[in-house]
């Protein structure tokens, strides 16, 4: 980097916050915005920064947030209210539209505060917004992506079972943004399928993740392996037996056997979850007494239930040495 690309770079001026009259902040930076998707095609640099200078702002996640800051990340307790809440409801389908980048964040933005403080009044706008939430999560600027999936957290967390009609392609888009390269957009995305697993209704959510199980993408079902396997404890005992044991176990043993350790890791945990509401279920009480001493041991349940390769798998994952061989595994 020459010595005067680095003097040019120490006079720009600081960050400026300007508040605008909705309620929203927007940042200026002098130096453009440089996108974690587009660091090549700055036209708004310099002439005087040399071209080594836009490489190494273009490399890191650091700097790249510092020159993406005309966009800020607010955490869901930061948000405020919104000053005009109806001028800002008369905009918004337009502004999520936008190919304006900055007003697209801005507008998703609005979308938390607006289900935030005014529920009511977005419960009949959500079949709208929720496509446009989609299309901003196929947004290639990774800055659009981020705030889109803080926006998806926020509408599970807020509205929860009421969204399960139009969850699928947030679903799809979220579970792909989790596996992508970007750790900052991974780790954001994880966070929303942690809120969808958390707040959506397991009962609910389970028969959405089940296609997903088998998605031709080993990293969309290892992420879908591991919502379901936080999804399922949700249930109960009772919650477990009514779904039904035996249909669960056989997605952990198809699962087991998955092409990535995160999906054989989550298939694990699933199986030892059920092994225990299993043995929960057969501790009866007292006037059940005659089935408690019909019902199967574990393993004999998944010998019943599963193919014997398959059985033996979870078996295996399940039982002590001892008892895996007790059981012939």
């Amino acid at each position: 980097m020459s010595g005067q690309a680095l003097r040019d770079l120490n006079v720009l001026p600081p960050l400026e916050l300007d508040k605008k009259p909705d309620g929203s902040v927007k940042g200026k930076v002098c130096i453009g915005s440089i996108d974690e998707n587009h660091d090549k095609t700055q036209s708004k640099v310099p002439s005087t920064m040399s071209a080594s200078l836009v490489n190494d702002v273009s490399s890191g996640n650091n700097v790249v947030e510092a020159g993406n800051s005309e966009v800020e990340y607010i955490d869901s307790e930061n948000l405020t209210d919104l000053q005009d809440v109806d001028a800002c409801l008369s905009t918004l389908l337009a502004r999520l539209d936008s190919k304006e980048w900055i007003a697209l964040c801005e507008a998703l933005n609005n979308v938390r505060q607006l289900s935030l403080y005014h529920k009511e009044k977005m419960v009949e706008m959500l079949g709208d917004v929720i496509p446009l939430i989609v299309k901003s999560l196929k947004n290639p600027r990774s800055a659009v992506c981020k705030t889109a999936i803080m926006t998806s957290a926020d509408i599970f967390k807020i509205y929860s079972d009421t969204i399960i009609n139009s969850v699928d392609p947030l679903l799809v888009q979220l579970l792909l943004k989790s596996s992508q390269d970007k750790r900052f957009v991974c780790e954001a995305a994880e966070t929303a399928l942690i809120a969808m697993t958390t707040w959506v209704s397991p009962t609910l959510l389970l028969p959405k993740l089940q296609p997903c199980l088998k998605n031709k993408n080993p990293r969309i079902r290892a992420k879908a392996s591991m919502c379901f396997s936080r999804s399922v404890p949700r249930l109960g005992i009772e919650g477990i037996k009514s779904y039904g044991i035996d249909k669960l176990i056989q997605t952990a043993a198809s699962q087991l056997s998955d092409q990535l350790p995160e999906s054989r890791e989550a298939a694990r945990v699933l199986a030892l979850e059920l092994q225990s509401v299993y043995e929960k279920s057969r501790a009866l009480p007292a006037e059940d007494s005659e089935q408690v001493e019909n019902a199967d041991s574990w393993e004999v349940f998944c010998q019943n239930k599963l193919p014997p390769l398959s059985a033996q798998a979870i078996i295996r994952v399940t039982c002590t040495p001892k008892d895996a061989i007790v059981a012939g595994c």
